[in-house]
């Protein structure tokens, strides 16, 4: 029985690891661009490592795959910058929450960038998702609405760096596409501390609890997870593992009131409007998952 399930229990643990990511932007006392250089340097290195150790990096040969790679990047890496700052202004719980607007714009990028048909059941969840954060934002405050748009903002640029990925790999190992986006956005934000006079000495200055959830963050949450994660996808499907990570906001959100009492911060019309919007996240997967086996069951119908 455990053989059976311990991939789908593993896969859990996963997500709740990413969960904890939201966590840590409000346990790690570094501002946010401080923050994602360690995160991304420590990822690079660590990724690059067992990359170089198995043998497994490429050369992209392509110059447009190269230069749309790049670009990933340094999405991601604003992703990262926006997300954290959206929860530093805030709570992890808000910072997470809004990454579920994601699917709003994946509607339309999908269609635009990878010629997909245009679904307007997607783009009917995405407005009930709006509904549902304009009910979370009721009664915010002004530095609560500066954060809420870091995270809308933040969203957008996680559905690009998405999008853009589901095309970049299929000419490129995901192993070194990861490794290239990683390092990309590293000597982008790099350059950005540079010129800001703050890559110095004095961004070592940190707290041994600090440095230690740094590592966990760039090693267990974003290279090992990564890393497990493409096992995990050999085995189960991408489709199930995609269905899966919709609990993410549901771990980070538990987390948050377990270990930052965030339920004494927010209101009863946030978890209301929360639970809409995951809500609404669930029902969008299990429609996908009908429309995948109908399609199935056409194609396997005989001439």
């Amino acid at each position: 029985m455990w053989k059976k399930y311990q991939t789908h229990v593993f896969l859990h643990l996963i997500i709740f690891i990413w969960g904890f990511t939201g966590i840590l932007g409000k346990l790690i006392h570094l501002e946010a661009f401080v923050l994602v250089w360690f995160r991304l340097l420590i990822a690079f290195l660590s990724l690059g490592l067992y990359l170089v150790f198995f043998k497994k990096i490429q050369i992209i040969k392509s110059k447009k795959d190269f230069y749309l790679t790049v670009f990933t990047g340094i999405l991601a890496l604003v992703h990262w910058l926006t997300f954290y700052k959206s929860i530093q202004l805030s709570t992890a719980s808000l910072g997470i929450l809004c990454l579920s607007t994601a699917t709003i714009h994946i509607t339309w990028m999908q269609p635009l960038l990878l010629k997909k048909k245009f679904s307007w059941i997607e783009f009917l969840m995405a407005l009930f998702i709006i509904y549902g954060i304009y009910f979370v934002s009721n009664d915010f405050s002004a530095t609560e609405y500066e954060a809420l748009f870091y995270g809308l903002f933040s969203a957008l640029c996680a559905s690009g760096f998405n999008v853009l990925n589901e095309k970049l790999v299929q000419n490129i190992s995901s192993g070194t596409l990861t490794f290239y986006e990683l390092l990309s956005g590293f000597l982008v934000l790099t350059t950005i501390l540079v010129f800001q006079n703050k890559m110095n000495l004095s961004i070592f200055d940190m707290s041994w609890g600090d440095f230690y959830w740094l590592l966990f963050l760039g090693i267990v949450c974003t290279s090992l997870a990564f890393l497990f994660t493409i096992d995990i996808i050999k085995k189960l499907g991408s489709y199930t593992v995609s269905l899966s990570i919709n609990m993410e906001p549901v771990y980070t959100i538990i987390l948050a009131v377990i270990l930052l009492n965030e339920h004494t911060l927010l209101n009863t019309s946030f978890y209301i409007g929360a639970v809409f919007i995951i809500i609404i996240v669930f029902a969008n997967a299990i429609i996908k998952n009908y429309q995948r086996k109908k399609n199935e069951k056409i194609l396997q119908k005989p001439d």
